[in-house]
């Protein structure tokens, strides 16, 4: 920033009241921070397990677009049945969506990077050709999907901004992932085999069963995310709607080394980021591309030793042993 002449502290102090300003700014952050919760737990999961699943953007697309045509329909029901029908709808699709590579994975061998990408691709286009040719609002203007019916929509938590219950949905996913992922039997033997699949397979455990229960569980999230983003905040979906939530969400599983109550700091940093870039470009005149140089720091410095440690499969001295025995009564 000295550089290009432009004042620093100007620019971080912009930031930082882009960031929590005010209430309305404050709020704003975290309706940024909502999806990297839920998507950054789902990234999470895999690393636990031992997988790379760099598929939540495509499983954020599918719930979005299974929310959208079931939040659309249905006039008539109440809202009582009509919201949890639309979010059942974005955990099917977001879970098939994360269960395919995970199918693959465990059956066939197929690495989870190549399926995920690839899958990323598939939901990105089908999404796109539904909105424009099947469920296209053909009284707008626009690409989208019809609205989403009253009976089917988030209810704002803070009036006046657009700060929705969509959050406490992801405040309450951590907690259920921590539980579930620490304190049950399957938690336990996801994050076995996730240190070792030859010692979970010695020990009578199901590595396919389990890869494929953590991809669905990251499937599961992601399309939570992409409901929240149509039923709460756009009303409906657009086409060519890209979030780029996906693989931020990695960057946030990184950051808090796949623990999931640091998950919640680490999606407050980057939705604060995002959402703090706007009131620094204009209090200093600097580009809102500087914070995803500030992100790439964060990560070359937080979690890069992390992503070659996973990818490389290197040996770390003094890393604690896994037992993968279990006692009486446990």
């Amino acid at each position: 920033m000295l550089v290009t002449g432009s004042d620093p502290i100007a620019a971080y102090q912009g930031l930082y009241e882009g960031m929590i300003g005010d209430k309305a700014r404050f709020a704003e952050t975290l309706v940024a921070m909502t999806p990297f919760v839920l998507m950054g737990l789902a990234v999470a999961v895999g690393f636990m397990t031992g997988l790379f699943n760099i598929g939540a953007e495509g499983q954020f697309y599918a719930g979005a677009m299974a929310a959208a045509v079931v939040g659309s329909s249905f006039e008539s029901l109440p809202l009582l049945v009509h919201l949890p029908l639309t979010m059942a709808a974005a955990v099917v699709g977001g879970g098939i969506w994360g269960a395919i590579p995970g199918f693959l994975k465990a059956r066939f061998g197929a690495h989870e990077v190549i399926n995920t990408i690839m899958m990323n691709y598939i939901a990105v286009k089908t999404v796109d050709y539904l909105v424009k040719n099947v469920f296209r609002d053909p009284t707008a203007s626009l690409d989208r999907t019809p609205y989403v019916v009253e009976s089917a929509t988030l209810p704002v938590w803070v009036p006046g901004t657009r700060l929705h219950f969509g959050f406490w949905i992801a405040i309450a996913s951590v907690a259920v992932i921590w539980w579930l992922m620490y304190k049950t039997t399957w938690g336990f033997q996801m994050r076995t085999v996730g240190a070792s699949q030859g010692a979970s397979r010695y020990a009578g455990m199901k590595v396919g069963r389990n890869i494929i229960l953590a991809m669905t569980i990251g499937g599961v999230l992601s399309g939570i995310a992409g409901a929240g983003e149509v039923i709460g905040l756009n009303g409906y979906l657009p086409a060519a709607f890209t979030s780029g939530s996906g693989f931020d969400s990695i960057a946030v599983a990184l950051l808090a080394k796949s623990n999931p109550i640091a998950i919640l700091p680490a999606a407050f940093l980057w939705g604060g980021l995002r959402n703090g870039a706007g009131l620094m470009q204009v209090r200093a005149g600097i580009s809102r591309d500087l914070i995803d140089i500030v992100q790439a720091f964060v990560i070359l410095f937080v979690a890069a030793p992390q992503i070659v440690r996973f990818i490389y499969r290197l040996r770390v001295v003094g890393v604690k042993q896994v037992v993968v025995t279990r006692g009486w009564g446990s």
